[in-house]
């Protein structure tokens, strides 16, 4: 398929720039339940390049295994710029990692709300040197089509941080 080869060709680019700047990445995945673990994982050599990834799909695992506060997912929520960004910062601080992502979404059909519809995709990118990006999409689609594009933009956020 089109779409499995456009994400591997991405996860592929994203292997050369941390091979290149020697860094190593991080994840911290939600919505995408390690969709993108499987493509960062896809690439051969991978592991001189991937620590590991936090499938924290629910807020318990968000809070025990990344150290996000739980007021930040009480005030918040899960699904939110506040909650990324603590998602990404738990996830290099709880690996060997200078570059981490990490994404919470809502992937349908069910778990919208008139301020955050289905589709609603928050993500964060960081560096070990504090270098901070996030971002917010509205994607929509299916269930599976909110996770692949969810995927695709993981993927060029990590390049986006690394060329930095």
């Amino acid at each position: 398929m089109a779409e499995d080869e456009a994400l591997y060709a991405l996860a592929r680019e994203v292997g050369q720039i941390l091979r290149l700047q020697e860094r190593v990445l991080v994840l911290a995945e939600s919505c995408t339940g390690g969709w993108v673990a499987q493509c960062i994982t896809d690439v051969p050599g991978s592991s001189a390049w991937f620590d590991r990834g936090f499938v924290t799909y629910s807020n318990q695992a968000k809070y025990e295994l990344l150290g996000v506060p739980s007021e930040i997912i009480e005030v918040y929520g899960a699904v939110s710029v506040e909650t990324v960004r603590a998602m990404a910062a738990g996830a290099l601080s709880h690996s060997a990692a200078g570059v981490a992502a990490a994404v919470s979404g809502i992937a349908g059909p069910t778990g919208g709300t008139p301020d955050k519809p289905v589709g609603t995709v928050w993500f964060a990118w960081q560096r070990g040197d504090g270098i901070c990006r996030v971002k917010h999409m509205q994607f929509g689609g299916d269930r599976r089509q909110v996770r692949r594009q969810a995927v695709r933009v993981a993927l060029q956020g990590i390049l986006d941080v690394c060329r930095d």
